[in-house]
């Protein structure tokens, strides 16, 4: 019997797969959002009969707060809970040891926008790249805001450090100058050292690069210091759920850049936003980035596979960049194939509210 034809006949076990995310520590407020998402999209899977007649299940497993505490989750994921494919949304700090862990055994899609960079095979990546966001982002500064110093800062591990290098080229592009750079150990949010470089820097431009509930206490901190008035903001991480955890008044000349955002109009978007409010009510966690990316990451694994007919990791590689998912939030009403460049946008933070200012469509 040929393969594609065995993996068709249906059977009563589901194929499990497994989210890995932080569910602690300041990646861990993206974690409601990212479960949801994932409900959402295998909820819409089994409804069209799932995948090679299986239904999916997922569960989560938590990527802690440390490379190796991550390493022995994956590693039990596999061998205990019988994973069958893994997304991970989690920080970067602990990509390479989750997918040494995985050991090309299964298929791992790793769904976050990251620093970019990845060349292991075993890692297949669907979000934005820091020099995609950034790219964008620093020549649209430089254009409306007239920005020409930049100051860059954020927490010390992959991301950040080699976001930072990212930076530096584009800033160069455009005629700009790094007058500043800082790291501060992840999970500190102690920032008064660090402003008080950022207020002698005399920067246009802070580019802060710090996870979550980071994120949240470095906005806040930058307000009350009175620099927001004075110095622009653009954060490549930030988020409605960043967002929701500021003020108002901590908002003023802050900027993001992002594959995703819930305010965009788009027959996408609108697709997605109406099915998850069906389905969570009108207060769900707030759609976002890192929950969006759960929900595309799952669909592109689903059509990656149905192309191959199998779970092989190698044979669902040589797919990229010829296999469309079924859906998407991004991109308008365009479904591009897994693995070609997202669209990026620019989006102005107006109180509670994400203002899109512009829109690179990236192929």
């Amino acid at each position: 019997m040929p393969p594609n034809e065995r993996m068709s006949k249906r059977t009563s076990s589901p194929l499990r797969l497994c989210l890995m995310l932080a569910k602690c520590g300041p990646a861990g407020l993206w974690a409601p959002s990212a479960i949801a998402s994932a409900e959402l999209a295998i909820c819409d899977i089994n409804r069209a009969g799932g995948l090679f007649g299986r239904e999916l299940e997922v569960f989560t497993t938590d990527c802690g707060t440390s490379a190796g505490m991550a390493m022995s989750n994956a590693i039990a994921s596999v061998e205990v809970d019988g994973a069958d494919a893994m997304i991970g949304m989690f920080p970067s700090y602990a990509r390479a040891e989750v997918a040494q862990a995985i050991g090309g055994k299964l298929p791992f899609i790793y769904t976050p926008q990251f620093e970019g960079g990845e060349w292991r095979r075993d890692v297949i990546t669907t979000g934005e790249t820091t020099h995609e966001l950034l790219d964008v982002a620093v020549s649209w500064l430089a254009r409306k805001r007239r920005a020409r110093r930049f100051f860059l800062c954020g927490a010390n591990y992959r991301w950040p450090r080699e976001s930072f290098a990212v930076a530096r080229r584009v800033i160069a592009s455009i005629g700009g100058e790094v007058v500043g750079e800082a790291f501060q150990r992840l999970g500190d949010q102690d920032y008064d050292l660090l402003l008080q470089s950022i207020g002698d820097s005399r920067a246009d431009v802070v580019i802060p690069m710090f996870l979550g509930l980071d994120a949240v206490a470095f906005n806040r901190a930058f307000a009350r210091a009175g620099m927001a008035e004075r110095m622009v903001r653009c954060a490549p991480g930030l988020d409605e759920t960043i967002l929701y955890g500021l003020s108002p008044d901590d908002t003023e000349n802050l900027y993001s850049a992002s594959g995703y955002f819930s305010s965009q109009r788009s027959a996408n978007n609108g697709s997605y936003l109406e099915r998850y409010h069906m389905k969570f009510g009108d207060h769900p966690p707030p759609a976002n980035a890192y929950g969006e990316s759960v929900y595309e990451g799952i669909y592109s694994l689903v059509a990656l596979a149905q192309a191959t007919g199998s779970l092989d990791p190698g044979s669902i590689r040589s797919m990229l960049g010829r296999v469309v998912p079924r859906r998407s939030a991004r991109n308008g009403s365009e479904l591009r194939p897994v693995g070609s460049r997202q669209s990026v946008m620019i989006a102005a933070i107006d109180g509670y509210d994400m203002r899109i200012m512009s829109e690179y469509s990236g192929k």
